[in-house]
C-alpha cells in the first residue's frame, strides 16, 4: 500500500473515532485482523486471491449499541495482480452468549493493479459475520463473508470473500 493511501485510512480512522468522543478517552468498538481469500474477476476470468482484511468498528451512541460504523480495508495478492479495497458503512450487530452476530453494508474503492494495467472503481459491499467470546477478556474470533460488486468496462462485478481473524473489543 502506498504512502498516501496508509496516510489517508489514518486519517479517516482517526477521524471516524475522534468525533464520538465525549468523556471517554477510547469509544466503544472492537479492531479485527485477519486473513482473508477471494474470488475475483479479472474481465471475464475468475481467479482466487489470498490476503489480508482488517476493520475498525466504532460504537457511537451508547443508547443504540446494536449501530456501529465500520472502516474496513482489504488486500488481495496473486501473480502479476494485487487489489486493495478500501471500505466504509454502518453495521448492526446483536449479543447471543458468546456469539456476537452481524451484517453490514458498506461502500468504497478498490484498486486493481494486473500486470501493470491500473484499474480503480466504486465499490459496494453486503455481507456479515459473526464473532465468537474467547476466554481471553476482551478477545474474540471473527467469521465474515462478504459480495462485492464493482464496474470494468461496462460490465458489472461480482466478487467473493471470506474472512477470518482476531478482534480485539473495547
Amino acid at each position: 500500500m502506498s504512502k498516501i493511501a496508509a496516510s489517508v485510512l489514518a486519517f479517516i480512522g482517526f477521524l471516524v473515532f475522534s468525533l464520538p468522543m465525549s468523556a471517554q478517552l477510547i469509544p466503544h468498538g472492537n479492531v479485527f485482523a485477519g486473513v482473508s481469500y477471494g474470488e475475483f474477476t479479472e474481465v471475464v476470468n475468475r481467479q482466487s486471491y489470498r490476503g489480508w482484511n482488517g476493520s475498525a468498528e466504532a460504537i457511537p451512541f451508547p443508547r443504540f449499541a446494536h449501530l456501529g460504523f465500520a472502516l474496513d480495508a482489504s488486500g488481495y495478492y496473486r501473480t502479476g495482480v494485487t487489489q486493495y479495497n478500501a471500505l466504509f458503512g454502518p453495521r448492526f450487530a446483536t449479543q447471543i452468549g458468546k456469539w456476537r452476530p452481524f451484517v453490514h453494508a458498506m461502500g468504497g474503492y478498490t484498486r486493481v493493479n494486473s500486470s501493470g494495467i491500473l484499474y480503480r472503481a466504486p465499490i459496494v459491499a453486503v455481507g456479515g459475520g459473526t464473532d465468537y467470546k474467547l476466554f481471553l477478556k476482551n478477545f474474540s474470533w471473527r467469521f465474515q463473508g462478504d459480495v462485492l460488486r464493482s464496474n470494468y468496462a461496462s460490465t458489472t462485478q461480482w466478487d467473493y470473500r471470506g474472512s477470518t481473524g482476531i478482534v480485539w473489543r473495547f
